[in-house]
């Protein structure tokens, strides 16, 4: 007997939360993202993104044992932007049953229904910050923090319930080279030289937040073409300056600046806290800060790539390349041997062909899945520029 309940209180959050942990205990590839923020992401007086979203979280039980989580979330904004009105999902774990994620799927169609919408896709979260896409490639390999991980047949249960392919995201790994290709950095001094360009040093700690800020200005103006993304809200900004402090340092981020401090062009990393969350289980007690910290500080070969980008105005100007020669050339003073990037649209041009300059493989594919409602209105495929 199945049974599928709505999320509702802290404890069962705190339940919601945790089910991963123990569908994917001691898996060498599943790394949870950290409890506390995914707790606060549900909490609609700790997300500021509740200013123009609703959701609702089900859980299911199977003879009473819990089997199935998801979340329905209705984005406003991005509807509008889009044309739609669709139903995002995001957190679907499941067992491999299809009697109980039939169960958790038709309850999070009702409540689509309920809403009004013309359909359902997913996994997306409530902005492009959180995590999106269902693995569908790259299952061998060991997964981010902010990345989704899932069992091989969770494809196969989204197929037979009558999703499609709405769009793609790829991920990549690079080797780092042992040396700054000597055409880079005459490039690289070129547009230095042309825009008046310096580096910003990211150890001053009293104006760091100022710095995060204004990525994240420039992130909305870069990214707003992007599938599925909306520009962040002034508190949203606030949230992820930060969540994402702890995590800037000058040997994995690189912000660009004008001879007027202005922003234009970013990238944005860390070095590797995969292993390190694995250990804790996403935990920050009673050993988790001290893993963190030693992951973030200490001897690290590996590092996670989170964001770039470049003004609009300004792409082919040779900024992308400053941004990479700079996180090159560190990378290489701290001995760091690999580079993985976030997950990317399949035709974001622009992006991908950065790592052509480099010993690049995509590894990884992960899918945003679609389900419209009969009698749903056409829809044209997603565009994406930039």
């Amino acid at each position: 007997m199945v049974e599928v309940k709505t999320v509702s209180g802290r404890r069962d959050i705190k339940k919601f939360v945790l089910f991963p942990l123990s569908l994917y205990k001691n898996h060498p590839c599943y790394v949870p993202d950290m409890v506390s923020s995914q707790i606060n992401d549900l909490l609609e007086d700790k997300n500021p993104a509740f200013e123009y979203c609703k959701a609702r979280s089900f859980l299911a039980y199977k003879d009473g044992k819990l089997s199935d989580r998801v979340t329905g979330i209705l984005n406003t904004r991005a509807n509008e932007k889009d044309g739609h009105n669709y139903l995002r999902f995001a957190n679907f774990d499941f067992v491999d049953d299809a009697e109980v994620t039939d169960a958790l799927y038709h309850a999070l169609e009702d409540y689509a229904r309920e809403l009004g919408c013309e359909g359902i896709h997913g996994p997306q979260g409530f902005s492009d910050m959180d995590r999106e896409g269902m693995l569908i490639e790259g299952f061998e390999y060991l997964s981010q923090f902010f990345t989704y991980y899932n069992y091989p047949y969770y494809p196969e249960h989204m197929d037979r319930l009558g999703f499609e392919k709405e769009i793609d995201w790829v991920e990549y790994r690079i080797t780092v080279p042992t040396e700054v290709p000597r055409r880079m950095e005459m490039i690289v001094e070129a547009a230095k030289k042309k825009h008046n360009l310096h580096v910003a040093d990211l150890s001053d700690k009293k104006n760091l937040p100022k710095y995060i800020r204004d990525v994240f200005v420039l992130y909305n103006e870069a990214y707003q073409v992007l599938f599925g993304m909306v520009p962040l809200t002034p508190r949203q900004i606030d949230k992820y300056v930060s969540e994402f402090k702890p995590l800037i340092s000058n040997r994995t981020s690189a912000f660009v600046y004008n001879d007027k401090d202005e922003l234009l062009a970013f990238g944005v990393g860390s070095q590797s806290i995969s292993k390190a969350n694995q250990k804790s289980r996403g935990r920050m007690l009673p050993f988790g800060w001290a893993r963190l910290l030693k992951a973030l500080y200490g001897k690290n070969d590996s590092i996670d790539m989170f964001l770039i980008a470049v003004k609009p105005e300004l792409k082919g100007a040779g900024l992308n390349l400053v941004v990479l020669e700079n996180l090159l050339r560190k990378g290489i003073q701290n001995g760091v041997k690999y580079a993985e990037t976030g997950p990317q649209l399949e035709d974001n041009a622009n992006v991908q062909s950065m790592w052509r300059l480099f010993n690049a493989r995509q590894h990884k594919r992960r899918r945003c899945y679609l389900k419209r409602f009969e009698g749903a209105k056409p829809v044209e495929k997603p565009h994406m520029e930039g």
